[in-house]
């Protein structure tokens, strides 16, 4: 039986949407995609929590700075409130019952803010001497390195200490929660990766591992990590 993947969509003019390639990519990896509908209800975050398998945490907008405590700057972006408060407490939730998490992009930077650490509203305009993190290449195209951690669950996934990566954020996380390790780091030193020092399997990728998945056997990899610590609770 494939065990059960809660996908985060955006909701946008009346819409609620998601990437067809986050979808596929749970398929490949021999999980079920289910698409959870926009609710701030928290008995429907616990239900959702014990009924899913895992939870991928997707791609999108930005994040709203109130949540870091900080006051937007200039080079912010669109954000959802909605979706960050439904998507902080769901991500508590699956905390909460130790069940596992992938977190890509928007979703890297959503679940260190709901366990505590912090974020560059903008990089350009905050951090100095940056690579390009918004590539012009085509998604599937990788673009920058990241040096992966010895030890790390990202290592022992990969079993590399050098990936290319796709990037499209201008948004990165700068502290990490206590909870979490740094298992990936760019060669301008902005944090790509981390996971749960002691959580059965919580991964956070600020790159699209989903939209490199046909050619690329690191983000193939990642998404049978996932879904096989996945399908341990089925």
């Amino acid at each position: 039986m494939r065990p059960i993947i809660g996908l985060t969509i955006s909701y946008e003019n009346e819409m609620c949407t998601c990437r067809r390639d986050y979808s596929e990519a749970i398929l490949f990896g021999g999980g079920l995609p289910l698409m959870i509908p926009p609710t701030r209800d928290k008995e429907i975050h616990q239900q959702l929590a014990t009924l899913l398998d895992g939870l991928l945490l997707t791609g999108g907008k930005d994040i709203n700075p109130y949540l870091f405590n900080e006051e937007p700057l200039p080079g912010l972006g669109v954000v959802e409130p909605e979706r960050d408060l439904m998507e902080m407490s769901l991500s508590q939730e699956f905390i909460r019952t130790n069940k596992p998490i992938l977190a890509i992009c928007r979703g890297c930077q959503l679940l260190s803010v709901a366990l505590g650490g912090s974020m560059y509203q903008d990089l350009p305009s905050q951090k100095e001497k940056l690579l390009q993190h918004t590539q012009r290449a085509p998604r599937n195209h990788p673009s920058h390195r990241v040096k992966v951690k010895g030890e790390s669950l990202l290592f022992r996934i990969t079993k590399q200490r050098d990936i290319r990566v796709n990037s499209f954020h201008h948004q990165a996380v700068k502290i990490i929660p206590d909870r979490c390790v740094i298992s990936g780091t760019s060669l301008d030193g902005v944090i790509e990766a981390y996971e749960g020092k002691n959580d059965p399997f919580l991964l956070a990728l600020q790159w699209h591992p989903e939209a490199m998945l046909k050619e690329d056997v690191t983000s193939q990899a990642i998404f049978k990590s996932f879904i096989s610590a996945c399908r341990k609770g089925v």
